[in-house]
C-alpha cells in the first residue's frame, strides 16, 4: 500500500471523476492495466469477459467519508485446458475479494481496534469519519490479525495475570532481551507451560517468581534451562517470614512502643476521636464473633485437623488459620479510628459547649471563620455523639492514645533499620533474644539479595537452621540453584510485571468483549 497518494494503488486503477454527496464524497475509479492474470493457471488475459461496479468505503478525507465506485472487470482465460473459465481481475493493492473496505482502510482500523478496543475504537472511527460499528472492528482483527510464529527466546521470563483476581489466572510470556510479550496462556496450569515450553524449545535462561508452578513445568519441559528466582519475591517472602516469626510476640511490641512512645514512627498522639456509641457496639460484636472463631480455630487444631480443613469448615481463610493456631493469645483487632475533620476544634467546641451555647448552626458559623470546611450535618452529628457520652469539661486534657505498632510495621523498621526506632527496636531484642537472632538474620539475607553477596549465602542457611526462620530457609534450600542465580544473573521480573499492568489496562478498556482470542491479539500486537 502506498500512503500519501489520493487513490488507493496508482498502478491499478485510475481517477474518473469525484462526485459530492450529502454527507460524503463519491470517488469513481477504474481498473487501469490493460490485463490480467488467470488466478489458476497464471496466464496474462486480454478478452474481458464484463464489467461491474463496486462500491467501497476507503479513509476519510479531513474527516469527511469516502465512498468508492469501483469499475473492474471479468476476464476469458484464454488456455483451453484450465478449469477456471471465467476469472474476476484481481486488484491486492487495492482491496481484498469479497470486502467492502480498501485495504488501507481495514489497516487503519485494525489498528485502531488494536489500540483501543472495539466500542471504543468505533466511536473514535466515527469521529475521523470512518462509519462502522464496534462489533465489525472485533469481528475484522478476528478474521484478518495474524500473530508471527511464536519463536522461543533465549532469556524467558514467565508471570501470571488475573482473569478474576483470586478464582481465574492466565500466563504471560515475555521475552526479557527484546522486552516484549511473545505469548499468553489461558490458565497458569503447569501442564499447559510445560507443552508451551516443549513445542518453543530454546529458551536457556527462564525468570520467574517463587510459585511452584512454573519451576515444576519449567523442570519437566526444559531441564536444561537455569532457573532464576525473582529477588523481589525473595524479599517478600522474607518480610512474610519474619512477620510470622513476630507474631507470637505481639504483646512484647506493643509493651516495647509504650516504653520508648514518641520514638516510634507511627504512634498516635493525637485527641481521641468521637467514636459514636453504634459504631462501639458494633465493634464490640465483631470482637465476640471473631474471639469465638479464634477458640473454635484452637479447638479443630487440638483434634489434629489441617489448616485448610479447620478453614473449610469455619469459613475462614488458610492463611487466618494459621495465624490463629500460632498465637497463644487472642489477636485484638489493631484498628484505630482515623481522627475526623471536627477533632482539630474540639477544644473551642467543648468550651463553647460550657458556655451555653447549644445552637449548631452558630457554632458551624464560628468554625466556618477558624478555616473549618465541612458542613452543618457533620458538626451536629460531631455534637450529638459528643453531648452523649463524653465530658465536655473545657479544663479536660486531651487524651492521648496508647502508642501501637503493628507487627508489619516492625518487620519494615527492621529490614530499613529505621533510625527513629532504633530505640524501641533495642527494647524489642533486649526483651526477647529469639526476636533479635531473627532480626539479625533477616537483616543479613536482606543484605546479601541486594548487594548480590553469593558467597554469604551458604553460612545464612547453616545459620537460620534452628531459629525462627527455619521454615524460610529450608523453602529456599528446596529452591536453592534458582536463588543463587538470581545473585549471578542480572535477570528479574521487573518488566513483566510492567506487561502485566499493560495487560490489565487493555483487559478493561475492552469491557464485556475481553476473549482469550482477541485480548492476545490486542496484547501482542500493541507489544
Amino acid at each position: 500500500m502506498v500512503r500519501g497518494t489520493l487513490l488507493p494503488s496508482t498502478s491499478e486503477v485510475e481517477l474518473v471523476c469525484l462526485r459530492p454527496r450529502t454527507g460524503l464524497i463519491e470517488v469513481e475509479l477504474r481498473t487501469s492495466r490493460p490485463f490480467s492474470c488467470c488466478p489458476v493457471c497464471g496466464t496474462a488475459s486480454r478478452r474481458v469477459h464484463s464489467r461491474y461496479l463496486r462500491r467501497l468505503g476507503d479513509l476519510p478525507w479531513e474527516g469527511i467519508p469516502v465512498s468508492i465506485l469501483l469499475q473492474t472487470r471479468k476476464f476469458f482465460c484464454v488456455v483451453e485446458t484450465c478449469r477456471r473459465r471465467i476469472f474476476t481481475e484481481p486488484l491486492s493493492g487495492t482491496v481484498l475479494r469479497y470486502s467492502r473496505r480498501t485495504l488501507r482502510s481495514c489497516e487503519a482500523l485494525d489498528w485502531i481496534t488494536v489500540m483501543i478496543g472495539g466500542q471504543a475504537g468505533a466511536r473514535l472511527a466515527r469521529r475521523l469519519g470512518l462509519l462502522v460499528s464496534g462489533s465489525t472492528l472485533l469481528r475484522q482483527l478476528r478474521c484478518r490479525a495474524r500473530c508471527a510464529p511464536v519463536v522461543a527466546p533465549r532469556v524467558l521470563g514467565i508471570d501470571d495475570w488475573a482473569w478474576r483476581k483470586g478464582h481465574r489466572y492466565g500466563t504471560i510470556l515475555c521475552d526479557l532481551e527484546s522486552r516484549r510479550v511473545i505469548d499468553l496462556l489461558p490458565d497458569r496450569e503447569a501442564g499447559t507451560v510445560a507443552e508451551w515450553l516443549r513445542e518453543h524449545p530454546g529458551s536457556e535462561i527462564v525468570s520467574r517468581d517463587r510459585g511452584g508452578i512454573y519451576a515444576q513445568a519449567t523442570r519437566l519441559a526444559a531441564p536444561g534451562a537455569v532457573q532464576v528466582a525473582d529477588r523481589w519475591h525473595l524479599l517478600r517472602n522474607l518480610s512474610e517470614a519474619l512477620k510470622n516469626a513476630l507474631s507470637p510476640h505481639h504483646r512484647l511490641l506493643t509493651q516495647a512502643a509504650r516504653s520508648s512512645m514518641g520514638e516510634v514512627p507511627g504512634v498516635v498522639t493525637s485527641p481521641q476521636p468521637s467514636v459514636p456509641p453504634w459504631e462501639l457496639r458494633a465493634s464490640l460484636r465483631n470482637r465476640e464473633r471473631r474471639f469465638s472463631r479464634y477458640e473454635e480455630v484452637h479447638r479443630l487444631g487440638q483434634t489434629g485437623a489441617s489448616h485448610a480443613a479447620i478453614g473449610r469448615q469455619l469459613g475462614l481463610d488458610h492463611r487466618t488459620v494459621r495465624k490463629f493456631l500460632r498465637t497463644e493469645t487472642f489477636p485484638e483487632a489493631q484498628r484505630s479510628p482515623r481522627p475526623g475533620i471536627v477533632d482539630p476544634y474540639a477544644e473551642y467546641l467543648d468550651r463553647r459547649l460550657e458556655q451555653g451555647c447549644r445552637n449548631v448552626s452558630r457554632l458551624w458559623r464560628e468554625l466556618r471563620e477558624r478555616g473549618f470546611t465541612g458542613q452543618l450535618n457533620i458538626v451536629r452529628r460531631w455534637l450529638r455523639c459528643r453531648r452523649g457520652y463524653q465530658p465536655t469539661s473545657a479544663a479536660a486534657a486531651p487524651h492521648r492514645a496508647a502508642p501501637r505498632i503493628s507487627v508489619r510495621q516492625t518487620v519494615w523498621h527492621i529490614l530499613k533499620e529505621t533510625p527513629s526506632a532504633q530505640t524501641y527496636l533495642e527494647q524489642v531484642y533486649q526483651a526477647s533474644p529469639e526476636v533479635s537472632v531473627a532480626a539479625k538474620l533477616a537483616k543479613e539475607f536482606f543484605r546479601l539479595i541486594t548487594q548480590r553477596d553469593l558467597p554469604a549465602l551458604t553460612p545464612w542457611f547453616e545459620a537460620a537452621k534452628t531459629t525462627a526462620l527455619a521454615g524460610f530457609a529450608s523453602h529456599l534450600t528446596r529452591d536453592r540453584d534458582a536463588v543463587e542465580a538470581a545473585l549471578k544473573l542480572p535477570w528479574s521480573q521487573g518488566q513483566v510485571e510492567g506487561h502485566v499492568h499493560r495487560l490489565k489496562l487493555i483487559k478493561r478498556q475492552m469491557y464485556g468483549r475481553a476473549g482469550f482470542d482477541l485480548l492476545r491479539l490486542r496484547v501482542l500486537h500493541t507489544a
